[in-house]
Protein backbone atom coordinates (compact mmCIF):
# COMPACT_ATOMS: atom_id res chain seq x y z
CA UNK A 1 0.00 0.00 0.00
CA UNK A 2 1.32 3.46 -0.88
CA UNK A 3 2.34 6.43 1.21
CA UNK A 4 0.30 9.52 0.22
CA UNK A 5 2.02 12.92 0.46
CA UNK A 6 0.13 16.20 0.06
CA UNK A 7 2.02 19.27 -1.18
CA UNK A 8 1.03 22.94 -0.98
CA UNK A 9 0.04 23.48 -4.61
CA UNK A 10 -3.41 24.60 -5.74
CA UNK A 11 -6.43 22.28 -5.82
CA UNK A 12 -9.97 23.62 -6.10
CA UNK A 13 -11.62 20.24 -5.57
CA UNK A 14 -10.51 17.53 -3.18
CA UNK A 15 -13.37 15.01 -3.06
CA UNK A 16 -11.84 13.07 -5.97
CA UNK A 17 -8.97 12.16 -3.62
CA UNK A 18 -11.13 10.42 -1.01
CA UNK A 19 -11.02 6.93 -2.61
CA UNK A 20 -7.22 7.07 -2.64
CA UNK A 21 -7.13 7.67 1.11
CA UNK A 22 -8.63 4.24 1.72
CA UNK A 23 -5.69 2.64 -0.11
CA UNK A 24 -2.97 4.39 1.89
CA UNK A 25 -0.63 2.80 4.37
CA UNK A 26 0.07 6.32 5.70
CA UNK A 27 -0.78 9.92 4.80
CA UNK A 28 1.70 12.79 5.20
CA UNK A 29 1.50 16.50 4.51
CA UNK A 30 4.33 18.74 3.37
CA UNK A 31 3.57 21.88 5.38
CA UNK A 32 0.63 23.69 3.72
CA UNK A 33 -0.57 20.48 2.08
CA UNK A 34 -2.27 19.91 5.44
CA UNK A 35 -5.10 22.23 4.42
CA UNK A 36 -6.34 19.75 1.82
CA UNK A 37 -6.47 16.99 4.39
CA UNK A 38 -8.44 19.27 6.70
CA UNK A 39 -11.00 19.72 3.92
CA UNK A 40 -11.16 15.93 3.68
CA UNK A 41 -11.43 15.61 7.49
CA UNK A 42 -8.46 13.25 7.50
CA UNK A 43 -5.68 14.05 9.96
CA UNK A 44 -2.24 13.45 8.46
CA UNK A 45 -0.04 10.89 10.16
CA UNK A 46 2.86 13.33 9.94
CA UNK A 47 3.60 16.91 8.82
CA UNK A 48 7.02 17.82 7.41
CA UNK A 49 8.43 21.27 6.70
CA UNK A 50 9.15 24.69 8.14
CA UNK A 51 5.46 25.25 8.97
CA UNK A 52 5.39 28.70 7.36
CA UNK A 53 2.35 27.88 5.18
CA UNK A 54 -0.06 26.62 7.83
CA UNK A 55 -3.10 28.86 8.41
CA UNK A 56 -3.98 29.26 12.11
CA UNK A 57 -7.12 27.15 11.84
CA UNK A 58 -5.12 24.29 10.27
CA UNK A 59 -2.46 24.59 12.98
CA UNK A 60 -5.16 24.33 15.64
CA UNK A 61 -6.70 21.30 13.94
CA UNK A 62 -3.35 19.53 13.75
CA UNK A 63 -2.53 20.38 17.36
CA UNK A 64 -5.89 19.08 18.57
CA UNK A 65 -5.22 15.84 16.71
CA UNK A 66 -1.71 15.57 18.21
CA UNK A 67 -0.18 15.11 14.76
CA UNK A 68 3.61 14.54 14.84
CA UNK A 69 5.70 17.31 13.25
CA UNK A 70 9.08 17.04 11.58
CA UNK A 71 9.88 20.75 11.76
CA UNK A 72 12.76 22.32 9.86
CA UNK A 73 14.11 25.89 9.89
CA UNK A 74 12.88 28.23 7.12
CA UNK A 75 16.50 28.79 5.98
CA UNK A 76 17.09 25.42 4.34
CA UNK A 77 18.26 24.05 0.99
CA UNK A 78 15.35 21.64 0.43
CA UNK A 79 11.68 22.37 -0.18
CA UNK A 80 9.14 20.93 2.23
CA UNK A 81 8.11 18.33 -0.34
CA UNK A 82 11.71 17.30 -0.92
CA UNK A 83 12.19 16.81 2.83
CA UNK A 84 9.04 14.68 2.96
CA UNK A 85 10.22 12.52 0.05
CA UNK A 86 13.68 12.03 1.54
CA UNK A 87 12.15 11.03 4.88
CA UNK A 88 9.85 8.58 3.11
CA UNK A 89 12.82 6.88 1.43
CA UNK A 90 14.70 6.83 4.73
CA UNK A 91 11.77 5.07 6.37
CA UNK A 92 11.58 2.44 3.63
CA UNK A 93 8.50 3.46 1.64
CA UNK A 94 8.81 2.09 -1.89
CA UNK A 95 5.54 3.42 -3.38
CA UNK A 96 4.52 7.07 -3.01
CA UNK A 97 1.47 8.90 -4.39
CA UNK A 98 1.68 12.70 -4.60
CA UNK A 99 -1.17 15.21 -4.52
CA UNK A 100 -1.23 19.01 -4.73
CA UNK A 101 2.02 19.40 -6.66
CA UNK A 102 0.75 21.73 -9.37
CA UNK A 103 -0.64 25.26 -9.55
CA UNK A 104 0.38 28.49 -7.91
CA UNK A 105 3.98 29.58 -8.44
CA UNK A 106 5.63 28.32 -11.62
CA UNK A 107 9.00 27.81 -9.93
CA UNK A 108 7.45 25.62 -7.25
CA UNK A 109 5.45 23.64 -9.80
CA UNK A 110 8.51 22.92 -11.96
CA UNK A 111 10.62 22.03 -8.94
CA UNK A 112 7.92 19.68 -7.65
CA UNK A 113 7.72 17.80 -10.95
CA UNK A 114 11.49 17.60 -11.30
CA UNK A 115 11.75 16.17 -7.79
CA UNK A 116 10.57 12.89 -9.32
CA UNK A 117 14.10 12.60 -10.79
CA UNK A 118 15.83 12.98 -7.41
CA UNK A 119 18.58 10.33 -7.19
CA UNK A 120 17.27 9.20 -3.80
CA UNK A 121 14.00 8.15 -5.48
CA UNK A 122 15.61 6.00 -8.19
CA UNK A 123 14.29 2.79 -6.63
CA UNK A 124 10.94 4.21 -5.49
CA UNK A 125 7.70 4.17 -7.49
CA UNK A 126 6.45 7.76 -7.32
CA UNK A 127 3.21 8.84 -9.03
CA UNK A 128 1.78 12.36 -9.32
CA UNK A 129 -2.03 12.64 -9.31
CA UNK A 130 -4.49 15.30 -10.51
CA UNK A 131 -8.25 14.79 -10.99
CA UNK A 132 -7.72 13.59 -14.58
CA UNK A 133 -4.04 12.71 -14.81
CA UNK A 134 -1.32 10.47 -13.49
CA UNK A 135 2.36 11.09 -14.13
CA UNK A 136 5.42 8.99 -13.37
CA UNK A 137 8.94 8.35 -14.61
CA UNK A 138 9.93 5.70 -17.13
CA UNK A 139 13.49 4.51 -16.60
CA UNK A 140 13.25 1.21 -18.52
CA UNK A 141 9.66 0.25 -19.28
CA UNK A 142 6.12 0.85 -18.14
CA UNK A 143 2.56 -0.28 -18.82
CA UNK A 144 -0.28 2.24 -19.07
CA UNK A 145 -3.75 0.98 -18.18
CA UNK A 146 -6.68 3.08 -19.37
CA UNK A 147 -9.28 3.37 -22.11
CA UNK A 148 -9.20 3.84 -25.86
CA UNK A 149 -8.82 7.57 -26.55
CA UNK A 150 -6.90 8.41 -23.38
CA UNK A 151 -4.00 10.80 -23.97
CA UNK A 152 -0.42 9.74 -23.28
CA UNK A 153 2.47 12.20 -23.38
CA UNK A 154 6.14 11.24 -23.13
CA UNK A 155 8.51 14.05 -22.15
CA UNK A 156 12.29 13.52 -22.02
CA UNK A 157 14.05 14.65 -18.87
CA UNK A 158 17.82 14.90 -18.42
CA UNK A 159 18.59 14.87 -22.14
CA UNK A 160 17.59 12.84 -25.19
CA UNK A 161 15.96 9.43 -24.70
CA UNK A 162 17.02 6.89 -27.38
CA UNK A 163 15.46 3.65 -28.55
CA UNK A 164 11.89 4.46 -27.53
CA UNK A 165 9.44 1.68 -28.37
CA UNK A 166 5.69 1.86 -27.77
CA UNK A 167 2.65 -0.35 -28.27
CA UNK A 168 -1.04 0.45 -27.99
CA UNK A 169 -0.65 4.07 -29.11
CA UNK A 170 -2.04 5.76 -32.22
CA UNK A 171 1.38 7.05 -33.29
CA UNK A 172 3.82 4.29 -32.39
CA UNK A 173 7.52 4.75 -31.81
CA UNK A 174 9.90 2.03 -32.95
CA UNK A 175 13.50 2.38 -31.79
CA UNK A 176 13.29 6.17 -32.14
CA UNK A 177 14.79 9.02 -30.14
CA UNK A 178 12.73 11.60 -28.25
CA UNK A 179 14.86 14.70 -28.04
CA UNK A 180 15.08 16.85 -24.93
CA UNK A 181 13.34 20.19 -25.42
CA UNK A 182 11.18 19.05 -28.32
CA UNK A 183 7.46 18.32 -28.11
CA UNK A 184 7.19 15.27 -30.34
CA UNK A 185 6.00 12.99 -27.53
CA UNK A 186 3.01 15.15 -26.57
CA UNK A 187 -0.64 14.05 -26.99
CA UNK A 188 -0.46 10.52 -28.31
CA UNK A 189 -3.64 8.45 -27.87
CA UNK A 190 -4.33 4.95 -26.62
CA UNK A 191 -5.78 2.51 -29.14
CA UNK A 192 -6.26 -0.24 -26.56
CA UNK A 193 -6.90 -0.50 -22.83
CA UNK A 194 -3.21 -1.16 -22.30
CA UNK A 195 -0.15 0.53 -23.79
CA UNK A 196 3.55 -0.01 -23.20
CA UNK A 197 6.64 2.18 -23.33
CA UNK A 198 10.20 0.87 -23.36
CA UNK A 199 13.45 2.84 -23.47
CA UNK A 200 17.12 1.87 -23.53
CA UNK A 201 18.44 4.74 -21.38
CA UNK A 202 17.52 8.17 -20.03
CA UNK A 203 14.34 9.22 -18.27
CA UNK A 204 10.86 9.91 -19.66
CA UNK A 205 8.04 11.61 -17.82
CA UNK A 206 4.89 9.69 -18.75
CA UNK A 207 1.62 11.60 -18.35
CA UNK A 208 -1.64 9.66 -18.75
CA UNK A 209 -4.74 11.83 -19.16
CA UNK A 210 -8.21 10.30 -19.07
CA UNK A 211 -10.16 10.98 -22.29
CA UNK A 212 -12.28 14.10 -21.84
CA UNK A 213 -10.20 15.17 -18.86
Amino acid sequence: MPLLIFANGEMEEVEWIRPYLTQATAVWAADGGSKYLKRLARLPDRVIGDMDSLPPEVQAWLAAGQVPFNQHPPAKDETDLELALLLAVEQGYWEIWLFGLLGGRLDQTLANVLLLTHPALANTAVTLFTPTERAWLVRQQTTISGQVGDVVSLIPLRGDVPMVRTTGLQWPLTAETLQFGQARGISNRMTAVSATVEISSGILLCIHTVAGG
